[in-house]
């Protein structure tokens, strides 16, 4: 049988649950009987999940999640596939759906994330900008090495290997020079800036921002001719996607500072670390082309 166009969908909604787990028994269900592949996090926050397939399939499961009245408000985003981004399917159940380690500290209701920052359209936050120049902060709400192969222009990067780290990294007070300018959080699909905005504000941030929908949303959007530059990293086989024919590789190989935009995973015994390489400095022997002292945890389920 002939395989027909594959998409993936990434997509997430805050909202009560009541019964995470009869959800994940139902998610799975679903995307058994539709072939699909991906992971999808669940719980009484509500739900996050990437899953790939045949579009007819996916379409199928955009409609049948959308009858569920606690996730008809949910707005998925498409992006190209090839059938081999997930080598199977997952559903869990967990007490964040991003793992910040505060649970408690972010309050939802059937209308989304409670207290968190606002939400910019990529036109707006374009529009920002314009009205408030150099004054404007972009904050990266990733982990710290997605930012290498791409960021907004003159974005602040903070020093974390997991979502975990940003609670401790906001509270350090190296970014209070900021609390009272407005800031653009950012991530991929919009999920980890609804909890990081909410933190900010917590801890004194005055006039923050999310975009509406991620850097997905504003590559779609103005794809390599806005704020944006390089390349997205996303948590699956395809590592890193582009947002047009132009983008620029701001990447560099670890080993010899090439231009690169391709994350491989370091095969040393001691360090499974991804590592930035060029393809002539990734044929390099395991031993010599490893640059981590040590192996450090990235937020391998995160899909938004």
């Amino acid at each position: 049988m002939a395989m027909g166009l594959q998409k993936v969908l990434l997509y997430y909604g805050f909202t009560p649950l009541e019964d995470p787990i009869a959800v994940q028994l139902w998610q799975k269900t679903l995307c058994e009987s539709l072939n699909l592949k991906g992971r999808i996090l669940i719980s009484k926050q509500g739900i996050n999940g990437t899953v790939g397939g045949d579009i007819d399939d996916l379409r199928k499961y955009v409609k049948y999640t959308k009858k569920y009245p606690a996730f008809k408000r949910i707005a998925f985003k498409w992006s190209s596939g090839t059938g081999d981004e997930f080598p199977r399917l997952r559903i869990v159940v967990k007490d964040e759906l991003v793992a910040f380690d505060n649970p408690a500290e972010l309050q939802v209701n059937d209308k989304g994330v409670i207290g968190g920052g606002v939400h910019l359209r990529p036109e707006q936050v374009n529009e920002l900008v314009k009205e408030r120049g150099d004054d404007v902060v972009f904050f990266d709400g990733r982990n710290a090495f997605e930012a290498k192969i791409g960021k907004f222009k003159n974005a602040v990067v903070p020093d974390v290997n997991t979502s975990r780290d940003f609670v401790r990294e906001i509270e350090s007070g190296k970014y209070d020079h900021l609390k009272e300018k407005p800031v653009v959080t950012y991530c991929t699909g919009g999920i980890r800036c609804e909890i990081l905005s909410v933190v900010m504000k917590n801890r004194g941030f005055k006039e923050v921002y999310q975009i509406d929908g991620g850097i997905v949303k504003y590559g779609e959007k103005f794809a390599d001719d806005g704020l944006w530059e390089g390349s997205l990293y996303t948590f699956d086989s395809r590592m890193a996607i582009d947002f047009s024919s132009k983008t620029k590789v701001i990447g560099e190989c670890e080993i010899c500072s090439a231009p690169s935009k391709i994350f491989r995973n370091c095969r040393t015994k001691t360090c499974h670390e991804l590592i930035l390489l060029c393809d002539g400095c990734n044929e390099l022997d395991a031993n010599k082309k490893c640059t981590h002292d040590q192996s450090r945890l990235h937020d391998s389920e995160m899909v938004g």
